[in-house]
């Protein structure tokens, strides 16, 4: 039986603010970061497979998307991974979801608004000092951590309104691309020549964390409107559209600009735009394109870094200051992500210790597929634990067919971080063990 929700999530005038467009922008605006303006550029060098690999993921980010919507039906709590971890596996397993989603959140973000520096040198050209780089960095992270603190409300305005401002840009380069495609432009299919499975695999490893984010409205369900029908809903639909945006733009932007120059280019939207349309305006556009996309990607994630360590100090597992929450927001956890990811980029601009700073980026890599594997096995525990009567058979089938192909993709995500992200970030994870330690001893000397 599922536990009780939080009453705090239930009656109140603040509660469940988010309705099925607001949490499927939130999905898309969270799946949909700044990475996408390099994609291209990144996966040239495996030819036009990396196509055939980009509709992989896709399937197999959608099936993971439906197996979140199956959990929310059954326990509709906010938390999500680790809600489903710790209903079928356990407190520890819990513990491990939670920690693991929590430290990927807001090491990423302090990630998100370096690299949103970058692109605001594009926009605002000069020569600025490294301490005018941490202010915008700092800002970038203070801005949406404020817009959280307003509210529920506020965060979906802010998230579909970046959405929307993100997403219609990079949608009419993909269109309009298409009428400046250019096949001669394409390269080769395969430009290894190994083996069909082996090139995918490639290109894949590239692309595996462009739909990180799948699980964003499972992890805010008790702020979400009828969480049992919209959660899979908004979850499906904002990979669909953030697959919409990847397969489009990447397809038109290799019809625009030819293989060898977008092998070595570090900007392909703006090549594409600047070949469409002439001039050199289309890498000015382009970095606006993603600087609002990196902030819609922070607004999302902030709230993200709170939901999953307030679940679990609910029950007893993170301190109780992370309960703590105000107009439908977990605001100590917000402020506590903000307070590390700041501290990360102040660390990473004072000290120029950007080897620490790749290492714990790489770290979260691996983080993000924790939560992802324990989810799917939890559904997977539901389905064959004695349940199958409450199932028709038709429907209990396709179940555990979607169960194992998001267990099958959460392990190629683990496989694709790599040697050495699999290897730190299981040292981190277990570093975790400790706070787990300290918690329940708390509870059990009670």
């Amino acid at each position: 039986m599922a536990p009780p929700a939080d009453p705090a999530e239930n009656g109140t005038h603040h509660a469940r603010r988010f309705g099925l467009p607001t949490a499927t922008a939130l999905v898309m605006g969270n799946i949909i970061g700044g990475g996408i303006f390099l994609l291209p550029s990144s996966v040239a060098p495996f030819g036009t497979l990396s196509l055939l690999a980009f509709v992989v993921l896709t399937v197999g980010a959608i099936t993971l998307a439906l197996v979140f919507g199956r959990l929310a039906q059954r326990n509709p709590r906010t938390g999500g991974p680790y809600v489903y971890a710790r209903e079928a596996f356990g407190d520890f397993a819990g513990f491990l979801s939670a920690w693991s989603y929590w430290v990927m959140t807001w090491v990423s973000n302090a990630a998100l608004a370096v690299a949103a520096v970058g692109y605001i040198d594009v926009v605002f050209p000069g020569h600025f000092s490294k301490w005018t780089h941490l202010a915008v960095a700092l800002a970038a992270l203070w801005l949406p951590a404020l817009a959280n603190l307003a509210g529920t409300r506020w965060v979906g305005a802010v998230q579909i309104v970046s959405t929307v401002l993100k997403f219609l840009p990079l949608l009419f380069v993909a269109v309009i691309g298409l009428f400046f495609f250019d096949p001669h432009n394409l390269g080769p299919f395969d430009p290894s020549g190994g083996n069909l499975l082996g090139g995918i695999s490639a290109s894949a490893a590239l692309l595996l964390y462009s739909y990180v984010g799948v699980e964003s409205a499972a992890m805010s369900a008790g702020e979400v409107r009828d969480p049992e029908r919209n959660v899979g809903r908004a979850s499906v639909l904002g990979t669909i559209g953030a697959a919409l945006v990847y397969l489009l733009g990447t397809v038109s932007v290799f019809g625009t600009v030819s293989h060898r120059d977008l092998v070595k280019s570090s900007a392909p939207f703006s090549d594409a735009v600047n070949n469409m349309f002439g001039g050199q305006w289309g890498g000015t556009l382009i970095a606006v394109c993603a600087v609002i996309s990196i902030i819609g990607a922070l607004n999302g994630w902030t709230l993200m870094s709170a939901q999953a360590p307030y679940a679990a100090a609910q029950d007893g597992l993170f301190p109780a200051a992370f309960t703590k929450k105000q107009r439908g927001v977990p605001t100590f956890g917000v402020l506590v992500g903000v307070v590390l990811a700041s501290l990360l980029t102040v660390v990473n601009y004072t000290t120029g210790a950007t080897g620490v700073f790749n290492i714990l980026v790489l770290i979260t890599t691996f983080s993000a597929t924790v939560p992802y594997l324990l989810a799917a096995a939890a559904q997977l525990y539901w389905l064959v634990s004695g349940r199958r009567e409450q199932v028709r058979p038709g429907r209990f089938a396709r179940d555990v067919v979607m169960a194992l192909g998001a267990f099958g993709f959460s392990m190629w995500l683990v496989a694709g971080a790599g040697y050495a992200a699999v290897y730190q970030g299981t040292l981190f994870l277990f570093a975790g063990v400790l706070v787990y330690v300290l918690m329940k001893g708390r509870r059990a000397g009670r």
